[in-house]
């Protein structure tokens, strides 16, 4: 037995009975089991792969794969397994860097992704259950890692390593690289462990040199031989050697106007013969060397070129936008060539198990005759729907559709498939999990739980919380009112509506974003460059490019409105135009596009909010019936505590009453006066006036909230902030106007009230301690609206927070106030009713003696936007100035007023839960600040043991979802 595989005894395992069906179904005739099978089996250390001690003697290892037993799935006491069970990565540990496959073996499995990227892995794992896949052989991320680590030079003995693979896929293959007669062409393609689309490097038809195209050309026609040697010199140019792809297509586009020709496959084998000189010219004109003829160093190069493209501006930048760290780099995956350029019986294709958009069970994708993959996904030609296929090459389409069904059944999920026809023949170049929309997503879940594919859990984890943001974009208020605008149609690659300004550039996308404004990027097609400038766009149109194109994938997957593939525009980027017909539209005109129907509409069209669906209640009753923390919500005004109620939100569990103050001139004129105020009368008569606008609004809000707990802090913010804005001057005229004080009176006031540091200073707690009747006022507004709702058959359960104490007298002193108050009202009432008083916790000190506070406090709710705040000691006003520098050179992994910081004030949440909770047992905790909407900070919210999230109405969905998800 060879040093690599040591195995571990097993009893035997059979296929899962779906899979093993299917597969019979298709493949029995290409399955090649021994037909005996004795009782030793063994597992493959690296591969996770079962073997069997054949006694063929033509298995060169002596090992092979495992038939099943006859009538074993019928066994109920068999609990089935997918065929060739995985057995647990150990990816961790080993030392193994290249792994091979082939139909039917592999030396590796899905489970393997942190070392064979998703695409290895995947690609594995295909072999493994008989799919028609070309062999190849993987390099492991773990090799990446180590050509960053070594200056960007292959480790010592990697390249033998390498070399030892490829004998084998050419052993498989009956090739060789290099050798004219018997010609190998490879592919090389990057695979991070979580998908990139287009973010990093592919070089085609690796291999070809003036000896090896004659023999390609002997063996499959001089045309053929000719196009792959073209694009060879283009892709390899570009991708290792740096070259300019429109230097290539400068040849290209003028070889093709002096023949008079439209498209690529209208030229002639000899036309080709020629385009391949040019093009090796522009290595001369562009390098100043020669086009590298050897394959070995070719190979050598591609690789290299794949390993550094994980270091490219784009996928940094892809990695940033996305949060996606921790990875050691990419694999490189090495693969036989097949070819979809070889004529009409030839093709290449991408394609989803089913509609990413809308998430209908239907094979949703694009063919295109005698192309290789690039020109599908690149957008570099607008490709046709799977149908074209389904005519024209029957037997490849049915086998196709018996793979997806396979696949389905084994990965338990809506997969993203790429396939070749060569000659008739098909070809799985890859599969993963399929990048969706919000309502694709959701729809997929809830019809393969209908399907019995999966259960609830699985139908949990499959719908990531973005999904649901994309669901709550807008869409157009009224689409029959544009239908006048329409100026051009295109493909609706991703849906949603999206209005903005046009751009041309990824950079002024960017830059415009960054003023505020609303951006729609027009290109002739995006490259991954357009990256950065996508993601800060409402939407992107394109000229070329297919539903499967780069803009359209990337597009979907960030929930992002996109038109693709319209051929009714024109766009000059040098003068910053797009023609539509007879119009042309600037820079900075305004357009909308509706992604769901491929319509591009001139102006600015209305917006209005998302129809949730069926599907979506469905799959929200299984988060609810799952998840065990409350999640409610931050809301103001009786409209947002609507809004909340209809997302799910199980009461409210912020309500800032400041906010409410701003509502009216006649609102913010009392403020004015309160604040103003010199002598105690003077401020018990200001607030006289705000006392009835106070208890009208809480009446709404317990209306909306009847029978839902409702948490109202109390005044928080520094009194500055209801003061006018402007220069000095212009403040006090209208403070004047306001307060009917004289000027030396305001300058006076306005002085005495100054700070340095108001965010520190004059706020909370420390205002209803200095201005008692201000607590009194808003305790007052409060119990008034809640006996007078409880009057009208509402059931009130409201709850008093006290803003920023940091010792336990602080709430002592607001606790017996709000409670003297209770018994007035009360006793002038006549009724009473339960309510709860306590806390936010957003001091570190309050977190430190938090068991003292909780003798005081019946429940504390972390405000974790002024926690951080101060733990860390940025100011929120500020931090923009430095924190891009501190997520650019990795000193913060993200803004910890976005993600919570758990290290830091995660362990200040869980010192204060601990201790308020060993004084309290019966304490209630939870957050409002804007992390109760994060879904990784809800995860850490839920094991630390708090029982509920706070977030904005909107972000109710997302929180309910992360609760369920924390659980599953």
């Amino acid at each position: 037995m060879s040093s690599t595989m040591k195995c571990t005894w097993l009893r035997s395992t059979t296929m899962d009975i779906y899979t093993q069906r299917l597969i019979r179904e298709r493949y029995v005739d290409q399955m090649d089991f021994p037909r005996e099978i004795p009782p030793s089996i063994g597992v493959n250390r690296y591969t996770g792969v079962q073997l069997i001690r054949c006694k063929d003697s033509h298995v060169a290892t002596g090992w092979c794969t495992p038939k099943p037993k006859p009538n074993r799935c019928d066994d109920p006491l068999n609990k089935p397994h997918a065929l060739l069970s995985p057995v647990s990565d150990r990816a961790t540990t080993t030392k193994k860097r290249v792994f091979t496959f082939g139909k039917g073996r592999s030396e590796g499995n899905k489970g393997m992704k942190s070392l064979l990227g998703g695409k290895g892995a995947n690609l594995a794992e295909m072999a493994s259950i008989g799919l028609s896949v070309p062999p190849g052989l993987t390099i492991s991320t773990e090799a990446c890692q180590e050509y960053q680590q070594c200056g960007k030079k292959l480790p010592d003995g990697l390249w033998v390593e390498i070399r030892q693979g490829l004998e084998r896929v050419e052993k498989d293959m009956g090739a060789f690289l290099g050798d004219p007669s018997k010609p190998l062409l490879l592919s090389v393609r990057s695979g991070a462990a979580v998908s990139m689309p287009g973010m990093m490097d592919t070089v085609l038809n690796l291999g070809l040199n003036d000896d090896v195209v004659a023999g390609l050309a002997a063996k499959s026609g001089e045309r053929f031989a000719y196009d792959s040697y073209r694009r060879f010199l283009d892709m390899f140019g570009g991708v290792v050697m740096g070259i300019p792809h429109s230097l290539f297509e400068e040849k290209l586009e003028k070889l093709k106007n002096a023949k008079g020709v439209d498209l690529d496959t209208d030229l002639t084998a000899s036309d080709l013969q020629k385009l391949v000189e040019q093009y090796k010219n522009v290595y001369m004109e562009a390098k100043g060397e020669k086009f590298p003829s050897d394959p070995k160093k070719q190979l050598q190069l591609a690789i290299e070129a794949v390993f550094d493209s994980w270091d490219s501006p784009r996928a940094i930048k892809y990695r940033s936008i996305n949060q996606i760290s921790g990875l050691k780099g990419t694999a490189v995956n090495i693969q036989c060539m097949v070819f979809g350029n070889m004529g009409n019986t030839s093709g290449t294709g991408v394609l989803f198990t089913r509609n990413p958009s809308t998430g209908e069970k239907k094979l949703y994708g694009e063919f295109l005759i005698n192309a290789q993959g690039e020109d599908v996904v690149a957008g570099i030609r607008t490709p046709q729907n799977l149908d074209t296929m389904k005519c024209c090459m029957p037997e490849a389409y049915k086998e196709l559709v018996d793979n997806c069904e396979i696949l389905e059944g084994h990965y338990k999920d809506m997969m993203d498939i790429e396939f070749t026809v060569q000659e008739n023949r098909l070809w799985m170049l890859q599969c993963r999990s399929g990048k969706r929309t919000g309502k694709g997503a959701v729809k997929i879940a809830v019809d393969m739980v209908n399907e019995g594919l999966i259960d609830i859990h699985c139908a949990i984890k499959m719908v990531e919380p973005q999904h649901l943001d994309q669901l709550l974009h807008p869409q157009f208020e009224d689409p029959s009112a544009y239908k006048d605008k329409v100026v051009a149609t295109g493909l609706p690659a991703s849906p949603g509506a999206a209005v903005g300004q046009v751009v041309f550039s990824t950079d002024d996308a960017e830059g415009w974003h960054a003023q505020g404004k609303s951006v729609i990027l027009v290109r002739t097609e995006t490259s991954p460059e357009d990256v950065g400038g996508m993601h800060a766009a409402a939407g992107i149109l394109t000229a070329r490019g297919g539903m499967t194109s780069h803009a359209a994938v990337v597009a979907r997957g960030w929930g992002k409105c996109c038109v693709s593939g319209c051929s009714d525009i024109r766009v000059n980027d040098a003068d910053k135009v797009v023609i539509v017909g007879d119009k042309v539209l600037n820079e900075g005109d305004w357009l909308s596009l509706n992604g769901s129907t491929g319509e591009v509409i001139l102006g600015k069209q209305q917006l209005s909010p998302p129809a949730l669906s069926g599907d979506l209640e469905t799959f929200m009753s299984w988060t609810d019936d799952i998840r065990l923390l409350k999640v409610m919500a931050n809301a103001d005004t009786p409209d947002d505590a609507l809004t909340a109620r209809n997302n799910g939100a199980q009461g409210i569990g912020l309500c800032r009453t400041e906010h409410m103050f701003f509502a009216s001139d006649k609102r913010i004129k009392a403020v004015r006066k309160m604040i103003m105020a010199v002598t105690l009368e003077q401020r018990k008569a200001a607030l006289d006036l705000l006392l009835p606008y106070q208890r009208s609004d809480f009446e709404g809000i317990f209306r909306a909230m009847d029978g839902l707990p409702v948490t109202i802090r109390l005044l928080d913010p520094p009194l500055h902030e209801f003061l006018p804005e402007g220069d000095l001057e212009q403040i006090v005229n209208e403070l004047i106007a306001d307060t009917g004080m004289t000027e030396d009176e305001v300058y006076a006031r306005v002085e005495k009230l100054s700070e340095v540091n108001p965010m520190l200073g004059f706020r909370g707690c420390r205002l209803g301690i200095s201005y008692p009747e201000l607590t009194e006022m808003q305790a007052r507004a409060i119990f008034q609206a809640a006996i007078s709702m409880i009057n009208q058959g509402v059931t009130v359960i409201p709850e008093i927070m006290v803003p920023l104490v940091g010792t336990p007298q602080e709430l002592g002193h607001q606790v017996s106030l709000i409670s003297g108050v209770a018994k007035k009202v009360f006793s002038e009432m006549g009724a009473s009713l339960n309510y709860k008083v306590g806390t936010m916790i957003e001091i570190p000190r309050a977190a430190l003696v938090a068991d003292e506070i909780a003798k005081e406090a019946e429940f504390f709710s972390f405000g974790t936007n002024d926690l951080t705040q101060m733990t860390f000691g940025y100011s929120r006003d500020d931090v923009g100035k430095f924190l891009p520098i501190y997520l650019s050179k990795g000193i913060l992994q993200s803004d910890p007023f976005e993600v919570l910081d758990q290290k830091g004030v995660g362990q200040l949440i869980k010192i204060a839960t601990e201790k308020g909770r060993s004084a309290r047992p019966s304490l209630k905790v939870g957050i409002c600040g804007e992390h109760g909407g994060e879904p990784s900070s809800v995860k850490f919210f839920a094991e630390a043991g708090l029982d509920y999230v706070s977030c904005s109405p909107f972000r109710v969905p997302i929180a309910r979802l992360a609760a369920a998800q924390a659980v599953v």
